[in-house]
């Protein structure tokens, strides 16, 4: 059964992320070995008839012939939610058109069926949200504290690389329990 995965901020070929002006310091040694690293873990996580939800951010700083040439290797069907950084990202071959959000449902085993609200930019409504429906964001590099019903599923808060859905439940969980004061 093919799954829905989420991820945002890559930020293949922008040496400046690997700064320590940023946030949350990204542990590697060089660009490339940054790239090299993501693509083996989007790889290792994405199976090739998954659907992969890219939440803005792909590349930057980089040229179109390297963002392609990375681009190429990534499993899965890609979709772009785009991001401030997506002037070149925006040009690769998504498997549909880039967007500025986007509302998914995500079936789940049990015939639940999960709306889901994506924006490169955290919400603090969106809609369907008074129905159960979820919102996940990029663009904060986990300085942003997510919710019982939001979070950031950039590479920097989930080992760099895409997330399902049960891995998204647990963070939400934690954010709740984080939320009430709960270790």
């Amino acid at each position: 059964m093919s799954r829905q995965l989420f991820v945002s901020d890559t930020h293949f070929g922008h040496a400046a992320i690997l700064s320590d002006r940023m946030p949350f310091r990204r542990p590697f040694a060089s660009i490339q070995e940054h790239d090299e690293a993501l693509v083996a873990n989007w790889n290792a996580a994405v199976r090739p008839g998954d659907t992969v939800w890219h939440l803005g951010d792909f590349s930057f700083s980089c040229t179109e012939q390297r963002a392609r040439a990375i681009f190429e290797r990534l499993n899965g069907k890609r979709f772009l939610v785009r991001g401030n950084h997506d002037r070149i990202g925006s040009r690769m071959p998504w498997d549909g058109p880039v967007v500025d959000v986007a509302h998914v449902r995500v079936p789940e085993p049990s015939g639940h069926v999960q709306g889901i609200w994506l924006s490169h930019y955290a919400h603090r409504v969106w809609p369907r949200m008074n129905y159960g429906e979820l919102h996940l964001y990029g663009h904060s590099h986990g300085s942003l504290p997510g919710t019982a019903a939001s979070t950031d599923v950039g590479v920097d808060c989930f080992g760099f690389r895409p997330v399902t859905l049960d891995e998204i439940r647990v963070r939400l969980a934690e954010n709740a329990q984080a939320a009430n004061g709960v270790p």
